[in-house]
């Protein structure tokens, strides 16, 4: 295993990671205007983001397998031309229902960079050299939620909602090169002898059968579902009920991604001196008690958008800490199958992502209650988890513990 990080390697990673993210987080501001483009109500528009992550989710349950299997780099060229290739049918959509279809498709190419970069930090890293290098690739993955509202406004300004699709195929070209210029294999011939599709089988029905893997795994899942009800209302909440103007709600959709890079950056420094374990008990029981507080407020008739950005902005900061955290830990004792382990992770936690928006896509009226309501349950549910998944003894994982 290796001792220092690759910045070349982590800007490659980063991207790829940041891929996926960037085809949702740069259409958010054209979200109001998708809809009146193409006749759609909030709810048939909000099902072009939750196809997006069904797909992207289930995605990932091929390519890790197939990633131990091949090696990491097939899965990640196939991947990148699938979702180029939808992003061009998203770009000529003339209905919200291609456009929901041709969203499902791009998820199923974007699955490959969200399964396989976490893969790879596996292939090299372990302890506290993971969590530096898996907090590295959230820095780059995480500039996606600031640069690209902002880059969508200008990109809809200039053009059109359409023109948000062009952008991101460009994105998959620059993958491809970066890959084949930059990146080598990180799946050794010998490690892959040892793969195959019964032992694919075998090893999702072990990492099923892992409580504490499925713990941590949903631990992060729960503070991504509440992240995930923010990014499909706050469009709606933001722009129509608060009347920011699109590139307004870019600003203050980026001030959280900010605080989560901000925080993530800690993750190493943090989890050297008082163990990992600690750090994700601390951060996420605070970012429950923030979003409580958040609860309340407006269930007491609230309605300051201010309280909602800075209180949220709290919370991104600790959830930046716990997403990171939680992957490092929960794909540690499972390095002979990085690739399986790192897409159950990220279909688990997509797919709670995806169901916590479409439940509170049903009570969604354009106002702040219902999405502030989905947000505190994702952190609360976390909260819960987080203490039952580690407390007591933990498996031993090294300097990553206390």
């Amino acid at each position: 295993m290796q001792s220092t990080v690759s910045l070349r390697l982590v800007l490659i990673l980063g991207l790829l990671s940041a891929i996926g993210p960037f085809a949702i987080d740069m259409y958010l501001p054209a979200l109001p205007q998708i809809g009146s483009s193409l006749g759609a109500e909030v709810g048939a528009v909000q099902a072009s983001l939750t196809a997006f992550f069904l797909s992207i989710g289930l995605g990932q349950l091929l390519y890790g397998p197939v990633s131990d299997m091949v090696g990491r780099k097939p899965p990640l060229f196939f991947g990148l031309v699938v979702f180029a290739g939808a992003s061009v049918g998203c770009a000529l959509a003339t209905s919200i229902e291609m456009l929901v279809a041709f969203r499902l498709v791009q998820g199923l190419g974007a699955a490959a960079c969200m399964a396989v970069p976490r893969a790879v930090v596996r292939d090299l890293y372990t302890g506290h050299a993971a969590a530096r290098m898996m907090s590295l690739l959230m820095l780059v993955f995480s500039v996606s939620p600031i640069l690209a509202p902002l880059a969508g406004s200008a990109v809809i300004a200039l053009t059109s909602w359409r023109g948000v699709f062009w952008v991101v195929t460009a994105a998959a070209v620059l993958g491809l090169v970066a890959i084949w210029r930059g990146m080598e294999e990180t799946r050794t011939a010998q490690a892959r002898l040892e793969s195959s599709l019964s032992s694919a089988l075998k090893a999702y029905g072990v990492l099923l059968r892992d409580r504490h893997y499925l713990g941590l795994v949903l631990i992060g899942g729960s503070a991504m579902a509440g992240f995930f009800v923010y990014l499909a209302g706050s469009p709606f909440v933001l722009i129509n009920h608060y009347g920011l103007t699109s590139t307004q709600y870019s600003l203050a959709f980026g001030l959280n991604a900010f605080a989560f890079i901000g925080a993530s950056q800690f993750t190493g420094q943090l989890g050297q001196r008082f163990g990992l374990v600690r750090v994700v008990k601390a951060a996420a029981t605070g970012s429950g008690v923030v979003m409580a507080s958040l609860l309340a407020y407006y269930l007491l008739g609230g309605e300051q958008l201010a309280v909602l950005i800075g209180l949220y902005f709290i919370a991104s900061a600790l959830m930046g800490l716990v997403i990171p955290t939680t992957s490092v830990l929960a794909l540690e004792e499972h390095g002979a199958i990085a690739g399986t382990a790192s897409a159950l992770l990220g279909t688990l936690q997509m797919l709670t992502g995806a169901a916590a928006m479409q439940i509170v896509g049903y009570f969604s009226n354009g106002k702040p209650l219902p999405m502030v309501v989905g947000m505190a349950s994702g952190a609360l549910v976390g909260v819960a988890l987080t203490w039952i998944t580690l407390s007591g003894p933990q498996p031993h994982h090294g300097a990553a513990h206390e």
